[in-house]
């Protein structure tokens, strides 16, 4: 007994003196947080050493910095955004009154090669600041030297506007992903430094964060600027390495591979928070969701990782069948776990596969407040499980079912085709850009959901049908007036010229047409259907892609050539105008092979002084001829075989507005051909309507073999 009690104590003492010799490691140097895998002191406190970091105790306050000590730390964001700032040098030229100069200039500011982290493409922009500067910047990426710059003008440096940084004292451009090397610089363009000011005058270069660096009019005085590094784990993707030893992802966390180049990062599941790195008592914890009494009217039973809600007026249901329950639920518990399992690892693959890590960090960069991510079920339970009832709408692309959100909103809900997984940057990127259009005139889409297949849309819900059910539809002898129709084509053409000038990137739609212009219980007209839209790079007129579209609608040269422009659109909406005027289908199935194209019956109208034959007769005795004349002429100009030949959508607004007017003179002069129209003489056409025909010609007959 007492040797028992002797060995008893010496295993006590031992595994004392081993716990005290295991050191507890730092978790703050100054004011800065360090949560695992990165670490201070002892290897046990990171993961490896390019997380290791050096606290320097002996400035005030204490600096933080990496293993290669060049940069100085400022902040290690949350793990999910996988990013770290550091400080990075600022280049400056500065001249005083005399014209004497004074530099300093960053040569190449590295990160190491074979570490894990590259200068941020999505939160950093190279920035130049002062009255004519022009900033350069270059890139060494994968051996290629990249390089870019941006002027900055001002006639002093009262000129420039605080806040605003688009070329009038402030002017700055994006940088290509997977950057580990960089060289700011700049050059002042003014001719006679002396005169330009008695007190100094600076221009500054650098890369940074524009959201931690607000441009103003005094002078950026600091040496130094906040750069956003991204950081990863590993250099493997996540299939290669789940798993195996050294997997950085513990208990309740998933993996998803980096968007910008190789190794992976860690993200604690739905239902879950806390550090999806760590395996200790701060690593991937139960949420739970009881806490918050939105979620539940009724009941609320947290489980791992989700929780339960039992509505009252169930409870009685329940007590009866409890018997039954507990019967089949050894069985049925088994098997309802086994598939919730697999449900859940499906939906984290469709997450990551429809970019949802990659959309996370955009919303969050861009700060879209009102874009929301919705779960797979709280779309599922809004439709009643998509129920064929709550359909709305079918076409090419999706369905669209109406369904009520747990706020009681009701919103539309498309279910998209299957998107081609090469394009999924794309995809995000253009989601970003949509979410961000807010115009009275356009469907705002309010979020999407990731967890499925196919991507799934939500955008807020337009009662009243659409255009072409109100003009089209069989039974439907449409009440819209001269008037009313006027301002549908007032409001649709603000809303693409919103589209194509008012954005951070011009969007061009390419499906314009009446079946995608929705009609509120106001008649107010609001685009709809992004589904083939594209974003125009900036600096670009075109953008060379596959031809899609809707027979009937479809630009001709946009057809020949494969080059989309936001004059496609301007011949798209040129098509529902002439919808709107004579309430025919774009394309006639009852008609000779001339006049099966609505354009070419519209245009060989005008030609053949018919005109006021081809209107519908509610609007040809609604109106003046005049009135519907210089209508019918915005019409032809806008469907011009040559894209150059036609309006801008600006120039439509305007001259719809003043033809809803209709004051004298006629905004365009009455040419021959309106003359002819007008007076009964055919006089002045140059046969543009026949080279029109054989392009349109060519069209349907290759979108007829093709289909």
């Amino acid at each position: 007994m007492v040797l028992y009690i002797l060995v008893q104590l010496l295993w006590f003492v031992s595994s004392a003196v081993t716990s005290s010799s295991k050191p507890i490691c730092q978790t703050k140097c100054g004011e800065i947080d360090i949560p695992y895998p990165f670490g201070i002191g002892e290897p046990h406190c990171f993961k490896n050493d390019a997380f290791k970091l050096t606290c320097h105790n002996s400035s005030t306050p204490p600096t933080l910095r990496p293993y290669w000590r060049e940069h100085e730390i400022q902040n290690i964001s949350s793990l999910l955004q996988g990013e770290m700032t550091v400080s990075t040098h600022v280049s400056y030229d500065c001249y005083d009154g005399a014209g004497n100069l004074s530099s300093s200039f960053s040569d190449w500011i590295k990160l190491p090669e074979d570490g894990p982290y590259t200068y941020s493409s999505t939160r950093n922009q190279f920035t130049a600041i002062g009255c004519d500067t022009v900033g350069y910047v270059s890139v060494y990426k994968e051996s290629f030297l990249w390089r870019g710059a941006c002027a900055s003008t001002c006639l002093n440096e009262t000129g420039a506007i605080n806040g605003s940084c688009d070329g009038m004292g402030c002017c700055k451009f994006e940088i290509p992903k997977a950057v580990k090397t960089f060289s700011a610089a700049m050059n002042i363009i003014f001719n006679n430094e002396t005169s330009v000011s008695d007190s100094n005058h600076c221009s500054y270069s650098f890369l940074g964060d524009p959201r931690q660096f607000n441009f103003s009019q005094s002078n950026f005085t600091t040496a130094f600027a906040p750069t956003v590094l991204d950081w990863v784990v590993g250099n493997e993707k996540c299939k290669d390495v789940e798993g195996k030893e050294g997997y950085a992802c513990h208990n309740y966390s998933s993996c998803y591979d980096s968007w910008d180049g190789p190794g992976y990062r860690c993200l604690c599941r739905n239902g879950y928070k806390g550090n999806p790195y760590s395996n200790g008592t701060d690593g991937c914890i139960d949420i739970n969701e009881c806490d918050d009494e939105n979620h539940c009217n009724g009941i609320c039973r947290n489980t791992r990782g989700s929780y339960k809600c039992i509505t009252y007026g169930i409870l009685v249901s329940i007590g009866i069948g409890v018997a039954i329950l507990l019967l089949i639920m050894g069985g049925g518990w088994t098997y309802w776990a086994s598939k919730k399992r697999k449900r859940i690892k499906l939906k984290e693959k469709f997450f990551q596969q429809n970019g949802g890590f990659l959309l996370q960090q955009k919303i969050s960069t861009r700060g879209v407040e009102t874009f929301r991510i919705f779960t797979l079920e709280e779309l599922e339970r809004a439709t009643n499980n998509y129920d064929t009832s709550n359909i709305v709408g079918e076409g090419g692309f999706g369905v669209v079912y109406k369904g009520v959100l747990s706020n009681n909103r009701t919103v539309a809900i498309k279910r998209s085709k299957i998107i081609d997984a090469s394009q999924t940057e794309q995809f995000v990127n253009e989601l970003a850009i949509l979410s961000q259009i807010n115009h009275r005139n356009v469907v705002k889409l309010l979020g999407c959901c990731l967890e499925d297949q196919v991507p799934i849309l939500v955008y807020e819900f337009i009662p009243n049908g659409t255009l072409y059910d109100h003009i089209h539809e069989a039974g439907n002898v449409t009440s819209i007036s001269l008037e009313d129709r006027l301002r549908i084509a007032v409001e649709t053409a603000e809303a693409l010229a919103y589209l194509h000038s008012a954005t951070s990137m011009p969007v061009l739609h390419r499906d314009i047409k009446s079946a995608n212009i929705l009609l509120d219980d106001n008649f107010t007209a609001k685009v709809s259907d992004f589904g083939l839209s594209r974003l125009v790079p900036i600096d670009h007129t075109q953008i060379s892609t596959l031809v899609m579209g809707t027979l009937g609608y479809l630009d001709p040269e946009y057809f020949q050539t494969g080059y989309l422009t936001s004059k496609s659109d301007v011949y798209s909406f040129g098509v529902v105008l002439v919808e709107l005027l004579t309430g025919e289908k774009p394309v006639f199935s009852n008609r000779s092979q001339e006049d099966r194209s609505l354009v070419m019956y519209f245009l060989n109208a005008m030609k053949e002084d018919r005109l006021f034959q081809v209107l519908e007769e509610k609007i040809r005795s609604a109106g003046p001829k005049e009135q519907l004349m210089a209508i019918s002429q915005l019409a032809k100009r806008c469907l011009k075989f040559k894209g150059e030949d036609r309006p801008k959508m600006k120039e439509v607004v305007e001259e719809l507005q003043r033809l809803r007017r209709f004051q004298e003179p006629l905004l365009f002069h009455e040419d021959e051909e309106t003359q002819s129209l007008l007076h009964g003489t055919s006089q002045g056409y140059t046969g543009e309507a026949s080279g029109q025909y054989n392009s349109e010609k060519q069209m349907d007959l290759a979108l007829e073999i093709g289909r």
